[in-house]
């Protein structure tokens, strides 16, 4: 009897190209995860055992990886991603006020997608802009002393 192997899904496709390509790099786990990530918007769970085989570790490890480390997303990101500093020198400059103003205006937690699928609301702890703070990066585009209003004005220029 011949065995069938299913076929490969693009991104199992994706996952074993990462590997090839940094497989044999000295702890590869890391470079193959953001590179699956940058190609496709995020680690989807059913390329994690693919990543796990490839370089003979336990699902569970290359979960946890995944799940530990903030950059790493199990979803797709909205179609721009909208980041707040919560640092200590944006703390002091009213960052927990505009965090909590943006989950409100969004109607989304940390780490979740609007449901129309436009904004990802994400949070960083340094943008390096702490002398502008509280700083809030739209898209690639860094913001300094983003007020409640100045937040709103810049979710208008996304819609």
């Amino acid at each position: 009897m011949t065995s069938v192997t299913p076929p490969r899904t693009a991104a199992e496709e994706c996952a074993r190209a990462a590997l090839a390509e940094h497989g044999s790099e000295r702890g590869p786990l890391l470079p193959v995860l953001h590179a699956v990530q940058e190609k496709l918007g995020c680690i989807p769970r059913d390329v994690i055992p693919v990543i796990a085989d490839g370089l003979n570790l336990s699902i569970a490890e290359v979960h946890g990886v995944v799940t530990f480390y903030k950059d790493f997303r199990s979803t797709p990101p909205g179609r721009t991603t909208v980041r707040i500093c919560r640092a200590e020198a944006c703390q002091a400059r009213g960052a927990n006020a505009l965090v909590e103003h943006a989950k409100r205006q969004l109607g989304v937690e940390f780490g979740e997608t609007t449901p129309d699928g436009a904004v990802t609301l994400d949070e960083v702890f340094c943008l390096g802009n702490c002398a502008l703070g509280p700083a809030v990066q739209v898209g690639e585009r860094l913001h300094g002393r983003v007020s409640p209003p100045r937040f709103d004005a810049l979710l208008g220029e996304l819609r």
